[in-house]
């Protein structure tokens, strides 16, 4: 069967999905879940909850999906020991360090790969299964024939999206919020700018990066054949009304076999749509048609209250039978059992000859049958009794009540679990060497004989322009390069990202940067030496320390960390920090460049404009995606001072649109060798606190 998952942003919201139909919820319970806003649930309310669900039969999910500073860890830890005593079923998560750490506090609990993760290829499932995940949820971004492959291939269950509010940007892999106003999607703290106006050529008068929202309703039944065991529906921040509306609509369609019907789609447009829905990336179909705002409509009055009251009803979701014995001489025996073999049994005295009416079987099958106003639902009454015997109805009434008890009690008892103490382990002391400097470009030509002489210590370059541009090679002389690696890569284009691999390695490349838990394999494979980049969102020591597991030599460390987070952290892999350069936001499937003018424009420059008049630079990305970057440069010459005792083994410039003579210069103001700065620059959030 398929798994139907519901959100539930708060208690009220948390009864609407079971009332409707939900066979799973998903939660936050503490600031460790990406919906920080949400009314989310105190510690009493998420005991209550997990009982509630446990004796109706549905499963909870805890999402403790965001990235955590060391300082955060040790009650993260804490909340997830005391979730899993709790009897959660499994927990969602984003942050390595973490993933890390639940092996040891809490063994038992399951745990789920969040769509934070950017999952989008069967290397990545994998790597979550080999990382002890029994789920992965994909990125929302995957056509139907690569959701497909993966689930053909899977070594864990499947989660997808299937209605809900789209992000723009790869989950997990947007900075919007945070560069521009310190409230990290992260951290569960997204501001949504996305939703805001933009435009080009200097005007902000559209909204090309809001997407309406995603529906795959008319795909549920091909979704169960592909093999995805699991389908989410988004809405934490949505009203209790909305959560029924939506998980009724698709519970009725999967218990059924069918699509909803033409009336349930209208009820989900009634309840929240951006002007209408889209199925784009999951079609293929990527163009203009995938975006929309919300508009000021009336609330669709008539359908929330019959929602609400629907509700708060009990409808009796769990069905059982129950059994009864009634003899003379012996006490009165009833029985009930539920899906799973639970078994509660109960007696009463024994019968009186019958003076009037004798009991029947079908009076007690009457009386054992009322289970109204409770979680249970009778299917059946399988009953001995024999002739001439009288038993009180409210005997039997006070049987049923008795065993229906003792069974509730069974469902909501926490299973035994394992519990461990969280240590953060043996610590490394900081190097004490200035980092060294190294490069990153986005095009073979920014690659010069100039740049060359002043001698970085690393040069990424990407793997395509570099398997593109064997010249490189020749000019590099002394100087290392290294493959940059795709921040996406899907199923279909893996093959061409190993032909490539292997082609550069035969050139004597020896490094990768890897960005994404999808390109670990091939980079290993290849026998390059791993560091990661950014898009590995390392936070904390854990997630370093994790890093170094799995081979990595250096990572990247997350932009959104302040100075001194980076110098408390432990360095168990050499670190690199991000010291010039624009700062990614956004990396997008559809491509913003095509859905302005119709056609390709890579060549171009395209910038997107916002209310406030800033530009920020569309550039494209392998496999026609597109990458916005900040409006200003990320700046820091000047102060070297702050960050060159901090720990970190190396600061990366980070050109993109800088022609060949600027990148020159940029390193020699680095290198103290001039005197250039910016004409605008940012000092990013390494001295702000982001959210």
């Amino acid at each position: 069967m398929l798994e139907l998952l519901a959100p539930a942003g708060s208690p009220e919201a948390l009864t609407a999905a079971v009332q409707n139909g939900a066979d799973a919820v998903y939660l936050g319970y503490g600031d460790f879940n990406a919906r920080r806003n949400a009314k989310n649930f105190s510690a009493e309310e998420f005991a209550s909850a997990v009982s509630y669900c446990h004796l109706r039969g549905v499963k909870v999910y805890l999402t403790l999906n965001t990235l955590l500073t060391d300082r955060e860890l040790p009650q993260a830890a804490e909340l997830a020991a005391q979730a899993s005593s709790l009897g959660v079923d499994a927990v969602l998560v984003q942050d390595l360090g973490l993933v890390r750490i639940l092996r040891r506090v809490a063994p038992d609990l399951s745990v789920h790969g969040s769509t934070q993760l950017t999952v989008h290829n069967l290397d990545g499932v994998r790597f979550c299964a080999d990382a002890g995940m029994e789920r992965v949820v994909l990125s929302r971004e995957l056509s139907a024939d690569q959701i497909a492959h993966i689930c053909a291939h899977s070594p864990i269950e499947i989660e997808v999206f299937a209605h809900g509010a789209l992000c723009m940007c790869y989950s997990g892999q947007c900075f919007f919020s945070s560069v521009i106003g310190g409230r990290s999607g992260n951290r569960g703290l997204c501001a949504q700018p996305c939703r805001l106006q933009y435009g080009w050529q200097g005007k902000a008068d559209g909204h090309p990066l809001s997407l309406k929202d995603m529906s795959l309703a008319g795909h549920l039944r091909e979704l169960k054949r592909m093999g995805v065991s699991c389908l989410k529906l988004e809405g934490r921040m949505k009203r209790p009304e909305y959560v029924a509306v939506v998980t009724g609509v698709f519970s009725r369609a999967i218990r059924e076999g069918r699509e909803p019907t033409a009336e349930e789609m209208k009820e989900l447009a009634a309840a929240f749509s951006r002007q209408g829905f889209t199925d784009g990336f999951y079609t293929g179909k990527k163009g203009s048609e995938m975006f929309g705002v919300r508009e000021d409509t009336a609330e669709p009055r008539e359908l929330f209250q019959r929602s609400r009251a629907e509700y708060q009803k009990e409808h009796g979701l769990v069905g059982v039978k129950f059994y009864a014995l009634i003899r003379p001489g012996e006490p009165v025996q009833v029985g009930v059992e539920d899906a799973e073999g639970r078994l509660a049994t109960a007696r009463g005295s024994e019968p009186e000859a019958a003076r009037t009416r004798e009991t029947t079987v079908e009076q007690v099958s009457e009386q054992l049958s009322k289970t109204g106003g409770t979680p249970y639902r009778c299917e059946g009454v399988r009953a001995l009794v024999e002739p001439g015997l009288s038993v009180p109805v409210s005997a039997l009434n006070a049987l049923r009540r008795e065993v229906l008890q003792d069974l509730s009690q069974q469902r909501t008892t926490p299973p035994v679990r394992r519990t461990g103490a969280y240590h953060p382990g043996f610590r490394y002391e900081n190097p004490k060497k200035p980092p060294i400097l190294t490069i990153s470009v986005r095009r073979a030509e920014q690659v010069t004989a100039e740049l060359l002489e002043l001698a970085p210590k690393l040069v990424y370059v990407p793997l395509s322009e570099l398997a593109e541009h064997p010249e490189l090679m020749d000019l590099a002389g002394g100087v290392p390069l290294a493959a940059a690696l795709p921040r996406i890569a899907w199923d279909r284009e893996m093959d061409k990202v190993r032909a490539d691999l292997q082609k550069v390695r035969s050139w004597g490349v020896e490094d990768a940067l890897v960005g994404n838990l999808g390109l670990i394999a091939a980079a290993r494979e290849g026998g390059f030496r791993m560091r990661g980049d950014f898009g590995l969102e390392i936070y904390n020591t854990q997630a370093l320390k994790e890093l170094r597991h799995l081979g990595f030599v250096s990572a990247t460390v997350s932009f959104e960390l302040k100075l001194p987070q980076i110098r408390d952290i432990s360095k168990a892999v050499d670190i690199e920090m991000i010291t010039y350069g624009r700062l990614p936001l956004m990396i997008t499937e559809s491509c913003l460049i095509k859905n302005r003018s119709g056609r390709c424009g890579c060549g171009n420059v395209n910038e997107l404009t916002d209310r406030k008049g800033e530009r920020f630079p569309v550039l494209s990305a392998p496999g026609c995606r597109n990458e916005i970057f900040n409006s200003k440069k990320l700046f820091l010459a000047d102060k070297q001072g702050d960050y060159r005792s901090i720990g970190a083994w190396a600061q990366r410039l980070m050109f993109t649109t800088e022609n060949p003579r600027e990148c020159v210069t940029v390193a020699q103001r680095y290198l103290g060798l001039a005197r250039w700065e910016p004409n605008e620059y940012t000092r990013g959030l390494y001295y702000r606190d982001v959210e």
